[in-house]
């Protein structure tokens, strides 16, 4: 094998899954077509949830002094994460080229084998491996692995290669962005509705302003690259009366409202993550947070799998789990299209949801939706609300010592909370103590988390952060959480502990 996994692409999504898979010791070759970053920025924020998984392997240092805030909208609604009642905040104007350039570099230096200017042409899957075919500096060249994923965006050659269906609706309206110096424009980060479309507007730094225009009614164009700057200021004109033609164009793209997902995200060795499993309007920058959160959640599954420590079983709830946070995804982001693109029919729906906006539990659902801070896979039953949740930062002590359930998370393994110092709890855990980090603390804040803990004596996270099993509060015992998601035990394993 040239690499037990092989990823087609160097944006978020491939680049995460990279971190990922050589955090767990799994050699991975990262294929992209390009010879060097764009520098290009699609997405330009972090939402709450994405905002936590990066903290969980420790990158947000990396990104520098960002900017962060509690305000988000959900089809031009305003939010305020605030009413989900912790410390949730999204990262705004956070350029996508920032974000790939953290993500590159931190797979380089976990041992992530990069290689630019190589293009992915087909695959063949054989059953125990797959080959690609790539044209690189080198000419053609076939490459083996033992999985192939699929990062390559909305037009992936790996979806196509692989044959994987991809239904939706195509898109009706376009939409052009242009990254500008040398204008002044005040900031519209939520989705402006005038008369006859919608504008959006945001500082970027170093001078440079983004504007999105639409104008109601214009439909896709047939384009072979991005549109001229004289096209989107003439629509910004024609919108807002304001003249931004003297500016000096930096960036161009137009894109569309289509939406699509793969009916599975795994087919055989080959899977997909990211725009390449799904497209939509970006509403809210939904579209490469999730893309991102696709990653973590693949990664040490498909981690698992080649180490022989999980079978088949656990990959395929890659899918099941995705899939479902996919189609969701693309219900409300065609929702907000409504909302923002929608015609002067819509005006009533838009009165009454911003009505109902203010009251506090439509309120949180709307926020947790656009912070994708509401997901919740099946982890099995229980009456405790944080079961299959992600776990929001929870404080922790032992002594003068302080750490976080988010910091533990640091190594991307599993992590057994013992919260009541109970040794029969470390005993029954002690067979998977090669995956999972046994770490004996209490919650610095006995009212931390609305309460949800009060009364708890152990929780089990995995290593994507969401609650695997929790005591009291879950309808199967430890060994069976366990080996669902860790693998069969080892009888002879050697502890793993740590108290802090």
């Amino acid at each position: 094998m040239d690499a037990s996994v092989i990823v087609v692409g160097a944006g978020p999504a491939g680049l995460m899954l990279a971190g990922e898979l050589r955090l767990a010791g799994i050699d991975v070759v990262v294929l992209d077509r390009l010879p060097r970053r764009t520098g290009e920025s699609r997405g330009i924020g972090l939402t709450p949830r994405t905002v936590e998984v990066l903290d969980q392997r420790g990158l947000l240092p990396r990104f520098g002094d960002i900017e962060m805030s509690g305000l988000g909208h959900f089809g031009g609604i305003p939010l305020d994460f605030g009413v989900l009642g912790g410390g949730d905040r999204a990262a705004r104007t956070v350029p996508q080229s920032a974000t790939e350039s953290v993500l590159e570099s931190w797979a380089r230096e976990l041992g992530a084998d990069i290689r630019r200017d190589h293009e992915f042409t087909g695959l063949t899957d054989h059953g125990d491996r797959v080959e690609a075919q790539v044209r690189g500096p080198a000419g053609r060249q076939v490459l083996s692995c033992r999985y192939l994923v699929g990062c390559d965006g909305g037009r992936s050659a790996v979806r196509k290669a692989a044959g994987f269906d991809f239904p939706g609706t195509p898109a009706t309206t376009e939409l052009l962005l242009a990254d500008i110096r040398g204008v002044d424009l005040e900031p519209r980060m939520v989705a402006d509705r005038v008369t006859d479309g919608m504008v959006m507007t945001a500082r970027l730094g170093d001078g440079v302003h983004r504007v999105i225009v639409a104008e109601r009614g214009a439909p896709p164009q047939r384009r072979t690259g991005p549109p001229a700057f004289a096209e989107v200021a003439d629509a910004w004109k024609r919108l807002t009366g304001i003249d931004i033609s003297h500016g000096e164009p930096v960036w161009l793209s137009a894109f569309g409202d289509a939406t699509r997902q793969v009916t599975e995200y795994r087919r055989g060795r080959v899977l997909l993550a990211g725009d390449s499993a799904h497209i939509h309007l970006p509403a809210g920058g939904q579209g490469m947070n999730t893309s991102v959160q696709d990653s973590v959640n693949l990664g040490w599954k498909l981690a698992a799998v080649l180490r022989g420590a999980a079978g088949p079983v656990l990959l395929d709830t890659y899918h099941t789990e995705r899939h479902e946070v996919g189609r969701r995804l693309l219900a409300n982001t065609r929702a907000q299209s409504l909302l923002i693109l929608g015609s002067e029919e819509v005006q009533p729906l838009r009165d009454i949801l911003t009505e109902l906006a203010r009251y506090e539990e439509v309120a949180r659902h709307f926020a947790a939706k656009a912070g994708g801070l509401d997901i919740r896979y099946d982890v099995g039953s229980g009456p405790n609300p944080l079961l299959g949740m992600r776990m929001p930062r929870l404080e922790l002590l032992r002594g003068a010592t302080v750490t976080s359930s988010t910091e533990l998370l640091r190594a991307g393994r599993g992590v057994l909370l013992d919260l009541a110092d109970t040794p029969r709890l470390r005993r029954r855990a002690a067979p998977w103590a090669d995956r999972v980090d046994l770490v004996t603390a209490a919650p610095r804040d006995t009212a931390a988390l609305g309460g949800v803990l009060d009364g708890a004596s152990a929780v089990l996270l995995r290593p994507d952060g969401h609650v695997a099993w929790i005591a009291p509060g879950s309808h199967h015992d430890l060994p069976m959480a366990l080996e669902r998601w860790f693998g069969p035990a080892r009888q002879h394993g050697t502890a793993h502990t740590r108290a802090v």
